[in-house]
């Protein structure tokens, strides 16, 4: 069976276009990941000012360590103490809806390849990122990652324990 624009297929020889993606062994396309994967593929690019443009305003981005941004530009300088480079892997993509509220919520997992600050290469180090959408803008990112529990980083205290004094 070919798979048409947004018809789902469990072939296992369908190519993956820009805005289809494997999921659970089907092939499906969803607007709400292929926005998803733009924003991720826009900061590794260090494209802010076009992945600015999928956030809502006055979105917060949430990291390991409880590190809040509202910014991307200080989302990248906070970057530079943890790592030289970082990017994704993104093997999966869940998409649905939050029952409290009814926004769309978008999940991507995989692993973070990269460098570390004093310059070991690292890869394979599972991530999850949870995105809250409403009205098709990214209002909420949360990250787990296990960067500090294998040592490719400083851990959020370590970093910023000059801001407890």
């Amino acid at each position: 069976m070919k798979s048409n624009e947004g018809e789902v297929t469990s072939e296992p020889n369908v190519p993956v276009s820009e805005t289809n993606f494997v999921l659970a062994g089907c092939l499906m396309e969803d607007p709400t990941i292929s926005m998803v994967d733009s924003f991720l593929q826009l900061c590794e690019e260090r494209q802010l000012l076009e992945a600015s443009k999928l956030l809502a305003n006055g979105a917060k981005l949430v990291f390991p360590g409880g590190a809040v941004f509202d910014d991307l530009n200080a989302l990248v300088s906070d970057s530079k103490s943890r790592y030289h480079e970082v990017r994704k892997t993104r093997d999966e993509y869940s998409v649905g809806t939050r029952a409290s509220d009814g926004a769309q919520v978008c999940v991507s997992t995989g692993t973070l390849f990269g460098t570390t600050l004093w310059g070991t290469k690292f890869s394979g180090v599972r991530y999850i990122d949870v995105f809250i959408i409403r009205d098709g803008l990214i209002q909420e990112q949360h990250v787990w990652n296990d960067l500090a529990e294998v040592g490719a980083v400083p851990i959020f205290g370590q970093r910023h324990a000059s801001l407890d004094q």
